[in-house]
């Protein structure tokens, strides 16, 4: 409407008094035209007014004479039992093939694949063992010795290893914290990530049709999903958005994100890109509660791309089973226990308090309760069931033991977010999972450290590089973040996956796993 708006203006600037071009003239028009208008309406007003009732009145005496026919004269009756008998079979099979057809086309349009995905693995000259990380701390000049004895308290027993990496920015003395810093580092380990995977899938950039990048502390302007654009040429008509502020659970909510968006739009493609921006996340004062921020969380970023087109389905990794999320925020300790503030010199940081193992057991809780009836088998759910009943008659003690599933029997792979040694404990004890379900995540956070959203990624990556996944495993995805939130990510295997030559754990995954100790001198 706005076009033939624009296109009347364009006509009334002309200085000849024409009409414009391309627009119907109405006085040009022919008479028989008009008529022949007319007349269609007439018909079609008149097919509604009258024939439609006609019709649906003959339809109904009908049927009330055949089903009387039937029911009173024993010759229709046997005649139409017969022809119900010789048929029965041929309309059965129809009908099964119909409702088979139907069914195949109804999940074929919501099933939504997981081409593939790719992790940043950072350059070697990024890597900041632990003992060259304190030293750098102590001639930075900006701690005070309290704040230093606590940051190496907190990496000893942090479970990070020696080939973690930080910004460029971060080893220059002092720390080199800028803006251009800040968006160099985000180009750097963005570009990276995706070249590697269009690679891989051999997807060209103007075959994306949607674009979901999440980054907490890092929110530029232009946007980072508008870096991407630039970068790679993306269409104009590209549904690109920007996510900030989600925390670690970003990664996690872009999936869910991008599942809804396929859900509505066939055949579409959709690029997910989970980061942090290590720049703009150090804390440089002394407050406790904001130096534990600089001590686990490390660069990393990556990408994955998801679509419901069924010509891409023989390329896919996995099929997207269901997406769960989880959001505490009503609660002032789970919406506080992880909140972006400034310390009493005006220095921003990420206060992260002691109700945090908490928040994330009580989140964790509320997210596997809606999970739970959807993934888990039925002989898992009947002893769920048995526990309420026997928790309904008996006694207080009975009443105060929390039945926990056995979240084995669903799952094949666990891959949770990497936010620290502590998280990790208590996600273990919470869902009683053994140490061998955590290894990948143990090891992802002593190789890579926390990663923020992306790290349910290389938690993935693991268990890929580790040759572990075959065809039907199913894995599960769970993502942590700040508010406080919670969110599941369930896929299953299309294939046995081969173990990659390229990728963020090519390098080291022979080395793997390893022990390590509860506490690393440095």
């Amino acid at each position: 409407m706005s076009n033939i708006v624009l296109k009347e203006a364009e006509g009334v600037l002309q200085t000849n008094g024409e009409p414009p071009t391309g627009l119907p003239n109405c006085r040009e028009r022919d008479h028989t035209d008009i008529v022949y208008d007319v007349d269609a309406n007439s018909i079609k007003l008149g097919y509604r007014r009258l024939v439609k009732p006609v019709l649906k009145d003959l339809s109904f005496f009908s049927l009330v004479i055949f089903i009387g026919a039937a029911l009173f004269d024993p010759l229709w009756r046997n005649s139409i039992q017969a022809i119900i008998t010789q048929y029965m079979y041929a309309f059965v099979g129809f009908s099964a093939v119909c409702v088979g057809v139907l069914m195949y086309m109804v999940s074929a349009r919501s099933s939504i694949y997981l081409i593939d995905f790719g992790c940043y693995r950072p350059p070697n000259i990024w890597r900041f063992p632990a003992a060259a990380f304190m030293e750098h701390l102590q001639l930075c000049g900006l701690f005070d010795d309290k704040s230093l004895d606590f940051q190496r308290k907190i990496l000893e027993r942090s479970g990070l290893g020696e080939q973690t990496a930080m910004s460029y920015g971060f080893h220059y003395l002092p720390p080199k914290i800028s803006l251009d810093s800040e968006r160099e580092e985000s180009e750097r380990t963005l570009f990276a990530a995706v070249e590697e995977l269009l690679s891989k899938t051999k997807i060209e950039p103007l075959e994306i049709d949607v674009l979901i990048v999440n980054c907490s502390c890092f929110s530029p302007v232009p946007s980072i999903s508008a870096m991407i654009v630039n970068k790679y040429k993306l269409r104009s008509d590209i549904k690109s958005y920007s996510l900030a502020g989600m925390g670690c659970s970003a990664g996690a909510i872009s999936v869910d994100m991008a599942k809804n968006i396929l859900l509505a739009n066939p055949n579409t493609t959709a690029l997910i890109i989970s980061t942090e921006n290590m720049s703009r996340n150090c804390y440089f004062g002394n407050n406790r509660s904001m130096l534990l921020t600089n001590c686990i969380f490390r660069v990393g970023g990556a990408v994955a791309l998801l679509s419901n087109k069924s010509t891409l389905k023989k390329h896919a990794k996995y099929q997207l089973i269901t997406t769960v999320r989880t959001h505490t925020g009503a609660d002032d300790k789970s919406y506080n226990c992880v909140y972006q503030e400034e310390d009493e010199n005006g220095l921003t940081g990420v206060n992260i308090s002691k109700n945090l193992m908490s928040c994330a057991g009580n989140a964790l809780k509320v997210n596997i309760t809606r999970l739970g009836p959807i993934v888990l088998p039925i002989s898992e759910q009947l002893r769920f069931l048995a526990h309420l009943i026997a928790k309904k008659f008996s006694g207080a003690e009975v009443k105060k033991q929390p039945y926990i599933p056995d979240f084995t029997k669903a799952f094949d792979h666990f891959c949770i977010h990497t936010g620290g040694r502590a998280v990790v404990q208590e996600l273990e004890n919470r869902l009683r999972l053994r140490p061998e379900h955590t290894e990948p995540t143990r090891m992802t956070l002593h190789r890579f450290g926390n990663t923020s959203s992306s790290s349910m990624w290389y938690t993935m990556g693991y268990v890929e590089a580790k040759g572990r996944v075959k065809r039907g495993h199913k894995l599960w995805q769970i993502g942590l973040g700040s508010g406080f939130k919670c969110c599941s990510v369930v896929w299953r295997a299309l294939k046995n996956v081969d173990r990659s030559e390229k990728g963020a754990w090519s390098d080291c995954i022979v080395g793997y796993p390893i022990h390590v100790p509860d506490v690393v001198p440095i």
